[in-house]
């Protein structure tokens, strides 16, 4: 059973958070993104506003936006697949064109109902198994919901409906590595055997995706730093950490919803790695 004081608690986060931006997204999809593999898997609805990405035993689909960003407060409307989706990865994340990319993700773990699993992963210069895993405490099968991206050069922030669950700070002058290479928002539904076996019978597997509404910091020359200009709202003094109310959501979802870390994972990493010393 639940406990109304942490979904109060995200109630509170979600009214109160200098963060939240309440508008209606009439944005086109064909403004800021396109499509780039499995074509003949997508449909736009809702004259344009709404993308449908299938996955059966033929093609995937995927998108990703027309531009480069440097910083910014991304975000995505979500509803994954249904049916028994195991083995199905449905993705919204960040990634660099380089070779030795830079990646910030959220990936759905499709299964066969509750529990679902929302996996997040990070890379620097190549090298992810960041894995964090999270139990959703809401179905996100049924309807959308809302997930973002804070990146800017203090701190990296995954957030669900408005509530932050990972937390990854700049700490490069302790040696660790962080994303800094500009990068495309990318948007995917794959089949992957780490999430299990599929079964083709629940074919075709959909993902629903809205809110294609873009401003931020696009670089055309590579040049990352003036994206981290104060004349843009999300590197202002009150994005570089957690405010207290976001702190003890942060805490209570860590606590009560958190299944898998790398930091913690011993078989994996006999020592423990650096950025797990202070990303707490």
């Amino acid at each position: 059973m639940e406990s109304w004081v942490v979904f109060g608690l995200f109630a509170f986060v979600l009214v109160s958070s200098v963060n939240a931006i309440v508008r209606v997204d009439n944005t086109s999809f064909y403004e800021n993104y396109r499509l780039t593999w499995g074509i003949d898997h997508a449909l736009l609805v809702k004259q344009d506003k709404e993308i449908q990405l299938s996955i059966d035993k033929y093609s995937g689909a995927g998108f990703e936006s027309k531009a480069l960003y440097g910083s910014r407060f991304f975000h995505i409307k979500i509803k994954v697949p249904d049916k028994n989706s195991s083995g199905v990865i449905t993705t919204f994340y960040l990634r660099s064109p380089s070779t030795h990319h830079d990646e910030i993700d959220f990936e759905f773990l499709g299964n066969n109902g509750p529990p679902y699993t929302l996996n997040t992963n990070l890379y620097t210069n190549g090298k992810g198994e960041r894995e964090q895993q999270f139990r959703l405490w809401f179905n996100p099968t049924k309807h959308f919901h809302s997930y973002k991206l804070l990146w800017n050069q203090y701190q990296i922030v995954f957030l669900v409906d408005e509530v932050p669950i990972r937390v990854f700070k700049n700490n490069t002058e302790k040696g660790v590595s962080y994303p800094s290479k500009p990068m495309n928002i990318m948007a995917s539904v794959w089949e992957s055997q780490w999430a299990g076996k599929i079964d083709w019978r629940q074919a075709p597997f959909q993902a629903h995706y809205q809110g294609f509404h873009v401003d931020g910091c696009i670089l055309n020359d590579l040049h990352i730093p003036k994206c981290y200009s104060s004349k843009y709202w999300w590197n202002h003094m009150e994005n570089w950490k957690l405010n207290p109310t976001q702190q003890r959501s942060y805490k209570i979802v860590r606590n009560k919803y958190l299944t898998y870390d790398y930091c913690s994972d011993r078989s994996r990493y006999p020592k423990r790695p650096p950025e797990c010393q202070i990303n707490q």
